[in-house]
C-alpha cells in the first residue's frame, strides 16, 4: 500500500501533545509508532499526548534510563521505550519484537522514542519525526507497510 507522507507544523509544545492526543485515540491496539527526531524536538511531548488521547492517568515520563515503561490502564495498554542510551548492538538483544508481536504483552500502542537505534523493525509501523523550525517543530507522519495513515488523517489535520 504506498500512501504519501504528511508534514504537520507543529507551533508549540501544547500542538505536539494534540498529535499525540490524536493519535491515542485513534490507533488500534497493535500500532507501533517509531520516533526520531534531537534533543528536545518533542518526542516525549508527543508521547505524553498519547498517553492522554489513551486515558492513561499516570504522568508520562521519558523512560531514558528505565528504557521501558508500560502503562497497562488506558484505553489499550502503551509501552513507552527510549534507546537514547543504547547502540543497535546492545537493542538487538532486548526482544522488543514481543512489544510491537503482542507475543508476550498485551497488544498495545507502542512508541518507540530514538527509534533509529533498532536494528530491527516492525512490518508495518508509523515512523513519526519532529524537526525543529522557526515557527516551532515539524511532523512527519510516514506510514511504512500496511500502515493505515488514512484512518488518523481527518483528526490530524484539523
Amino acid at each position: 500500500m504506498s500512501q504519501s507522507i504528511v508534514k504537520l507544523v507543529l507551533p508549540d509544545a501544547d500542538a505536539t501533545k494534540s498529535l499525540g492526543f490524536t493519535l491515542g485515540q485513534c490507533c488500534p491496539p497493535g500500532t507501533t509508532i517509531l520516533l526520531e527526531g534531537d534533543l528536545g524536538a518533542g518526542k516525549t511531548t508527543l508521547v505524553q499526548g498519547i498517553g492522554s488521547g489513551l486515558a492513561i492517568a499516570e504522568s508520562i515520563v521519558s523512560p531514558t534510563f528505565t528504557l521501558i515503561v508500560e502503562y497497562l490502564e488506558g484505553r489499550i495498554p502503551l509501552y513507552h521505550l527510549d534507546l537514547y542510551r543504547l547502540d543497535p548492538t546492545e537493542v538487538s538483544g532486548l526482544n522488543l519484537d514481543s512489544y510491537w508481536e503482542g507475543t508476550e504483552t498485551e497488544p498495545g500502542l507502542v512508541a518507540i522514542e530514538w527509534a533509529e537505534r533498532l536494528p530491527y523493525k516492525p512490518r508495518d509501523y508509523l515512523r513519526l519525526v519532529l524537526t525543529h523550525q522557526e515557527e516551532g517543530r515539524q511532523a512527519e507522519l510516514i506510514p511504512v507497510g500496511d500502515f493505515n495513515l488514512d484512518a488518523l488523517m481527518p483528526l490530524a489535520i484539523e
